[in-house]
């Protein structure tokens, strides 16, 4: 990977970077020193990818737009709002937070994402598409409303290609046309979004493109926007001419940039061989000596073949989301793992992902129906490029759409076909109202796929712990936390069962897809001490004395009494470990219980308890408020029976019939990158938290 080529102090090679504080030092800049701290911020971002990773290629593309936004406008009295704002690691850089991607060190020191508690300079905290516009709206309709007291000056939205298929961005879109006055819509146009730019309006901006920003129809003058068009998006003097004619316009306009994701990677002969694996990764110094070009002289964007998007999946054949990163149409620079990640195996989205899609595919052939449906994030999931090719009408990519597609999924369902939604939990949030209507209301026969679901040390816009909360308490809707990959496909199958077949569910079906704690138990069978990766699902069977095939009920792993530890998803691994430890240091014979689903209660599970335990103790990943393990707790508070429920076994002296229920799991709260270990640690979910609440409880009881 050429390694010892990265300098992470820089030395003589960031003088300029180093010297900007605010965006004052840009404006103090000549023209040549632009161009010399955009080479500066590129070889930055290039090395910052190397050592930390992140979203790198979108950065790339947008330096020298990000440097003449700062040269030309006034902020934060002109307010700039990154749309998604993965794209902001250079207005970071430009607005005193340089050190931050300059020094190893200080890598930690900023988010992924613009944040107001960073800086004044940022604006919102943002982490989803879409809503820049919309934002933008506001500030300036308060502005209007308030005049020079606002102290609100120009309002500039930058969003680019991929997100405008976001409904809300037809919706801000729309609003900022009517509402008129000064806003100002910058459309960063790389010809991707995440995986490929997919919908009827990338045609026509394609052409618009291809024209010089002349062909009709365009799409902005139809909304009634001013338009203007700046083919060399990546020449720092084209942008500052471009966005100092349209500062302090008296009207709504959209100035479109082409951009290159990704400019300062290997290009050429990386861009070509990506697809056929001939490169194993890329020399730093090829980078950034690629990076050294002057791109006011040659911004190596270059001309697209592409016009109609003719090409299957409208990006080079990158098979994954975070390998050799390249120049243009790129899956894998969306996001790039540092080098020290590289030849670990797969995360658990693209382990479980690949098992899911390997399973659906020969399906196809007999099931005309079986379509899987990715909201612009397949790779990132296990939906690989082989999958998609040989999927063809099958597989749909609806581009960044959440709510578009849980309502096409419904639309498949209703005409008897059988959709399949995979995504992120935290983006399915913005899918909420078509998950209640058109999926739910209307028992269609969704599947839906929630990758992340749980803890995780992400950052406080992509946290999974409020999955459960959101699905679970959805009328109709079944969701499964399976716990192992044998469990997760099983469930996969039955979800996707044809409707009138006997067993098959009668509405929408979540799975949870499994996370590391399952994945590496599955790698480790010490992790799961009491059933040594035996096959979960054919331990004990399941508690109620229902048939194993019954995916809502609850199953038994281990028989014991007194105390009962049920491990939702990815907590069970833990269930297990606390067990033994209760075993062997503290003679509590403990039961364990992989419940398999969280909405809806096994209440003869539930109920076989009573006589034998008194104390039950859920587990959870996720938000204990609205969340799983209250609904065990208000159980037994609600159907309490008289007391003196023992049955002369010697175990039951203690117990009443009525257990006391713990929960274990996460706070009600946003967490920003805190290490998950760190959040287990605070939610007490870790074996010796378990246990000494366990063992201080029954003492309590005893006493």
């Amino acid at each position: 990977m050429g390694d010892d080529t990265v300098n992470t102090q820089h030395n003589d090679s960031d003088t300029l970077l180093r010297g900007i504080t605010s965006p004052a030092d840009v404006k103090a800049l000549s023209g040549e020193q632009l161009h010399e701290l955009c080479r500066e911020i590129r070889r930055t971002l290039l090395d910052y990818g190397h050592l930390h990773g992140g979203h790198i290629g979108s950065n790339l593309g947008m330096v020298e737009a990000t440097v003449a936004l700062h040269k030309v406008f006034d902020s934060p009295r002109d307010r700039i709002v990154f749309d998604v704002s993965h794209q902001s690691y250079v207005h970071k850089m430009l607005t005193g937070r340089a050190a931050a991607y300059l020094d190893a060190d200080r890598f930690g020191e900023v988010t992924g994402f613009t944040n107001p508690d960073e800086s004044e300079h940022d604006q919102f905290v943002l982490g989803h598409t879409g809503t820049s516009i919309s934002l933008a709206c506001g500030l300036a309709k308060t502005r209007d409303m308030e005049g020079p007291a606002s102290g609100i000056g120009n309002v500039v939205a930058i969003i680019g290609d991929g997100s405008l298929s976001s409904g809300v961005a037809f919706e801000g879109l729309n609003n900022a046309a009517e509402q008129g006055g000064n806003i100002i819509v910058i459309v960063n146009d790389n010809e991707m979004s995440i995986a490929g730019d997919f919908g009827g309006m990338y045609g026509p901006l394609a052409r618009l493109r291809a024209s010089g920003g002349t062909a009709q129809p365009n799409l902005f003058e139809a909304f009634g926007f001013d338009y203007r068009y700046v083919e060399r998006g990546n020449d720092v003097d084209a942008l500052v001419d471009a966005f100092a004619e349209v500062k302090d316009i008296d009207h709504p306009v959209v100035v479109h940039i082409h951009t290159l994701k990704g400019a300062g990677y290997a290009g050429g002969q990386a861009a070509d061989t990506a697809a056929s694996g001939e490169i194993a990764g890329h020399d730093v110094a090829d980078e950034r000596a690629a990076s050294a070009v002057n791109p006011g002289n040659d911004t190596g964007v270059k001309p697209t073949e592409n016009i109609a998007h003719a090409e299957p999946w409208h990006s080079d054949h990158c098979n994954l989301s975070d390998h050799e990163p390249h120049e243009g149409q790129c899956e894998a620079s969306h996001w790039q793992n540092p080098d020290s990640s590289l030849g670990r195996p797969d995360d658990p989205r693209k382990h479980y992902g690949k098992l899911a899609m390997a399973a659906l595919e020969p399906r196809f052939a007999t099931e005309p129906g079986l379509v899987v449906i990715s909201p612009a994030t397949p790779g990132s999931n296990g939906i690989t490029h082989e999958f998609r090719e040989c999927a063809g009408a099958h597989y749909v990519d609806t581009g960044i759409t959440e709510s578009h597609a849980v309502a096409f999924a419904a639309g498949i369902a209703r005409a008897g076909g059988t959709p399949v939604v995979a995504t992120t939990a935290s983006f399915f949030q913005r899918a909420y109202d078509q998950f209640f209507q058109e999926m739910s209301l209307n028992r269609s026969r969704v599947t839906v796929l929630d990758f992340l679901g749980g803890l995780s040390g992400s950052d406080n816009t992509h946290s999974g712990a409020y999955d459960v909360a959101m699905f679970a308490n959805i009328p109709g809707v079944t969701m499964l936390a399976p716990t192992s990959q044998s469990d997760f496909l099983a469930g996969l199958a039955w979800a996707t069962m044809p409707a009138g077949v006997a067993g098959a569910p009668d509405g929408p079906v979540v799975i949870r897809v499994p996370g590391e704690p399952i994945l590496a138990a599955e790698r480790d069978t010490s992790l799961l001490p009491l059933t040594g990766g035996r096959g979960i699902a054919n331990v004990c069977g399941t508690a109620g004395d229902h048939s194993d095939t019954d995916m809502l009920s609850w199953r038994v792993t281990h028989v014991g009494a007194r105390v009962a530890l049920i491990g939702l998803g990815n907590t069970y691994p833990l269930a297990e470990r606390a067990a033994v430890e209760l075993a062997e240091h503290h003679n509590i014979d403990a039961t364990v219980i992989d419940p398999r689903q969280c909405s809806t209660l096994d209440t003869a599970a539930l109920e076989s308890l009573r006589a034998e335990h008194e104390l039950v103790v859920t587990l959870e990943d996720g938000q204990l408020e609205g969340g799983w393990g209250e609904k065990v707790t208000a159980y037994y508070a609600n159907h309490r029976i008289a007391d003196g429920c023992g049955d002369g076994t010697g175990h039951a002296e203690h117990t009443s019939g009525n257990p006391r229920v713990m929960n274990f799991g996460a706070a009600k709260e946003f967490t920003d990158r805190i290490p998950l270990a760190e959040l287990n640690e605070r939610y007490g979910l870790t074996v010796p938290a378990i246990v000494a609440a366990v063992t201080q409880q029954r003492r309590t009881v005893l006493n």
